[in-house]
């Protein structure tokens, strides 16, 4: 090879390896897409982030894919959200991941609900005849920005012991989260004031939180208890007390059919406001844009718009 030809492949091969990504020192998978964009929120190009399921997945049922086994096999960190929202499949992909490192009770296996306020606690044992009722509290605590703040502390703390000599990154990486999210907080609760006492339709228990932060009245939900379809007699039930009290909206994730939905808001009437069922983490959305999305679809049920 002439000297030139040489200096040229030379050259384009260190083009090549300049263009490539810097290697991510911690490799993490997320049991869902909300926890994804939180952990690259934090992480930023320290990590190599991958969510096991869509946002437009139901979290309670994520198929148990050997490719998300494979995913898990090369984590450093596994985050979940836990009080049993993946005990249907997420220790099936552990078992099969053959990865000690990221194992219950492993420092590479972080459950963030130890970092939130639980509601919904039951105060009674239950067991499958109520429901998909979670013994541990209610585990949808992500809809709240608030909740959102106190699981990226968490986990910027993981990281920061499992990637030591990345820190520093990681505690500016979560300073600058907060700066963003407390920053948006008084705006989305200013946009939402109206939803203050309104009573409001829901799907599955998933507005416990929301509530929480926004003050609406949740007075019913289609499902006659939590994972179980709607039913005729149960949905007449709701549509009377819904007329009744005036609802203001019917809401419901992304991820739950809209049939019946549909036919309740229209009979109300109100509003159907579908609400995304997460952060689209695999299409570059972040957290705090996922709660902008979440707000404008809530301002947007206040006006009477709806699906």
């Amino acid at each position: 090879m002439s000297p030139f030809r040489y200096l040229a492949a030379l050259s384009a091969a260190l083009c090549v390896l300049l263009a490539l990504p810097a290697r991510a020192d911690l490799k993490v998978v997320a049991s869902v897409p909300d926890l994804a964009a939180l952990a690259k929120a934090v992480g930023g190009d320290k990590v190599q982030v991958t969510s096991l399921a869509l946002s437009t997945q139901d979290p309670h049922f994520v198929d148990a894919k050997p490719n998300l086994a494979l995913d898990l096999n090369r984590a450093d960190l596994l985050i979940a959200i836990g009080l049993e929202l993946e005990v249907g499949w997420l220790p099936t992909l552990q078992n099969g991941s053959r990865n000690a490192r990221i194992l219950s009770g492993s420092p590479g296996y972080l459950e963030v609900s130890q970092f939130v306020r639980t509601l919904e606690v039951p105060s009674t044992a239950v067991d499958r005849s109520h429901g998909d009722v979670h013994a541990g509290g209610n585990p949808h605590f992500l809809y709240d920005p608030r909740a959102g703040l106190m699981v990226a502390k968490g986990i910027a703390d993981r990281m920061s012991t499992l990637d030591a000599k990345n820190a520093d990154t990681y505690r500016a990486n979560l300073a600058k989260l907060t700066t963003e999210l407390e920053k948006a907080i008084p705006g989305w609760q200013q946009r939402l004031a109206g939803l203050k006492g309104a009573p409001v339709v829901g799907y599955h228990r998933t507005t416990a939180y929301l509530v929480d932060w926004l003050g609406f009245d949740t007075i019913a939900f289609l499902e006659p208890k939590p994972g179980i379809p709607p039913n005729p007699a149960h949905v007449a039930q709701v549509l009377g007390l819904a007329r009744q009290k005036k609802a203001r909206m019917v809401l419901q994730e992304e991820y739950y059919p809209t049939t019946t939905s549909k036919l309740v808001a229209s009979k109300v009437p109100a509003p159907l406001v579908v609400i995304p069922g997460g952060t689209d983490f695999r299409a570059g959305q972040t957290y705090t844009q996922h709660i902008e999305e979440l707000v404008t679809r809530l301002e947007n049920g206040l006006k009477g718009k709806g699906l």
